[in-house]
């Protein structure tokens, strides 16, 4: 059943993408297709070439170039372009940009194109995702695609070293913070300082946070955060600051320590992996990971966000959207989590059996699950660059003992309802 699924799913969308394929015989096309720059090396790299030498073999003159960008020069690029008419004609980012992009008019409006594409296609995709990026009724502006969630990974020497058993869960943020105190008295580090990054920041504020807790009411111009659990989370930062590395998990130096076995747990996503994976093999390096502890045994903290591909509404626009239609299509997403390891939005690829055991895929799957939201909400709001710096600069002053965490809590909430009434 899941096959004869499958062949009608993709015979379907191949008739599709022959049929324009045809109308572009004659012709020259050339799309410029923008993506984060870790699509565009390695492993990543040979798989996304791969889906474009197929999809030109089924549209004769057709061109795809490839375009690998730092998350900044993704956006600024994408909303500088949508202004002068030389941005990408398909192209991918994080739905935390999406309000940014619609604002500036990078999007195309694809919800015609959605619905015209068999059910047996839309069936494939997570029906969340979906809502998430269909804002208002008939209005759809992304296709979903990849996506994270967060976890914490562990060096298991550090923990022998400690006398802490890796197989006995962490339970709540007390355990976690007793093991740190077992790692710091032989002189290796717990964790990096979570304060200095809005993410870190939620990996912990997640633990005891609720996702209607999390992100603004534009309209009310609020922030939702809950004063009393910031001002606990803060009390955790205050706890952890003697264990601490003090840099950001963003440091090359932060990654270094884990490397060489001086720091315990590092918290990230999936995509830090890969020289932790190649340390294992080049050195001595044992690690493993775990879901990120929450302020109470059955609560975990982490952070999940997704990638979608746009479409911009150009000339060739619907050529684009086809190319966007024959990434995201489960097939290619099978490939895509079986070569890397790598969560994305499309449902039915995540349970097939080639993808399903992956042990990476298992975890950040795990994670997705009960991670808050990285910016939400998505393509109805666009957040001022100061609220975010308004958060770590709180918690930082906090940690450091310049406030009380009620005192702290009371001084962000103020500040961030301000900034949105201002934005």
């Amino acid at each position: 059943m899941k096959f004869n699924r499958l062949l009608s799913t993709g015979t379907l969308l191949a008739a599709a993408i022959l049929t324009t394929g045809a109308l572009h015989a004659q012709e020259k096309v050339v799309l410029d297709y923008w993506v984060y720059s870790d699509f565009a090396q390695g492993e990543a790299l040979k798989l996304q070439q791969s889906f474009i030498s197929e999809f030109e073999a089924k549209h004769p003159g057709v061109k795809i170039n490839i375009a690998g960008k730092g998350d900044d020069d993704l956006l600024t690029g994408q909303i500088a372009g949508a202004a002068s008419g030389t941005g990408p004609d398909v192209f991918m980012n994080s739905t935390s940009a999406g309000a940014a992009l619609v604002q500036a008019g990078a999007l195309k409006n694809v919800y015609e194109d959605w619905m015209a594409m068999p059910q047996e296609y839309r069936d494939q995709f997570n029906k969340d995702l979906i809502a998430m990026c269909t804002p208002k009724p008939q209005t759809m502006y992304c296709l979903p695609y990849t996506g994270f969630g967060s976890f914490m990974f562990r060096n298991l020497t550090v923990l022998k070293e400690a006398g802490i058993d890796p197989a006995t869960p962490i339970k709540d943020w007390n355990d976690w913070v007793a093991q740190m105190e077992k790692v710091k008295a032989k002189g290796k580090y717990g964790i990096p300082d979570m304060t200095q990054v809005w993410g870190s920041f939620l990996n912990i504020y997640s633990g005891i946070a609720e996702p209607n807790e999390w992100g603004a009411d534009f309209e009310k111009k609020k922030t939702l955060i809950n004063p009393d659990k910031y001002a606990k989370t803060a009390e955790l930062f205050v706890k952890m600051k003697p264990y601490s590395t003090g840099t950001s998990i963003n440091d090359q130096a932060t990654r270094d320590l884990f490397i060489s076995n001086q720091l315990a747990f590092y918290i990230n996503g999936p995509w830090a992996n890969p020289p932790f994976e190649q340390a294992a093999k080049n050195s001595n390096l044992k690690y493993d990971w775990v879901l990120i502890p929450g302020a109470h045994e059955g609560k975990n903290g982490g952070v999940q966000g997704y990638e979608f591909i746009g479409v911009a509404p150009k000339k060739n626009a619907k050529l684009a959207w086809e190319f966007a239609a024959y990434v995201t299509e489960k097939q290619q997403m099978v490939r895509w989590a079986a070569a890397l390891g790598r969560y994305n939005s499309n449902q039915a690829s995540l349970t097939d059996p080639a993808v399903a055991s992956h042990p990476l895929l298992a975890i950040t799957y795990k994670a997705a699950k009960t991670a808050l939201f990285n910016k939400p909400p998505f393509f109805s709001g666009v957040y001022p660059n100061s609220y975010w710096s308004a958060i770590t600069d709180n918690a930082s002053a906090i940690e450091d003992g310049n406030m009380t965490p009620e005192e702290g809590a009371k001084k962000l909430i103020e500040e961030l309802n301000e900034i949105l009434s201002d934005g």
